[in-house]
């Protein structure tokens, strides 16, 4: 993989380098500019599209289900009652 970003860059830098333009009055600015823009981005989206970093998501894992409900009966001798407590069921 590094080895086609290495080309890219490569190939992007010597074409920019080995194709000289010779200067000439009255050459507008803005064809220039809207080319390299346009090759950079280009240039940009192969080198990015090449380096992006893969991504990889974990198994799905058994989680159990959980549910609030009240007990069985107990005796509170505290208060002289009989409650039922809320407990937690996990299938």
């Amino acid at each position: 993989m590094k080895g086609i970003l290495v080309v890219s860059t490569a190939i992007a830098i010597a074409a920019g380098c080995l194709a000289p333009r010779p200067a000439v009055a009255g050459d507008g600015f803005g064809a220039g500019l809207a080319g390299g823009l346009v090759g950079g981005l280009v240039a940009g989206t192969i080198i990015g599209a090449a380096s992006q970093p893969r991504v990889y998501y974990a198994e799905p894992v058994y989680a159990p289900t959980c549910y609030w409900t009240r007990g069985r009966p107990v005796w509170d001798p505290a208060r002289g009652i009989w409650y039922r407590p809320r407990i937690q069921v996990c299938d």
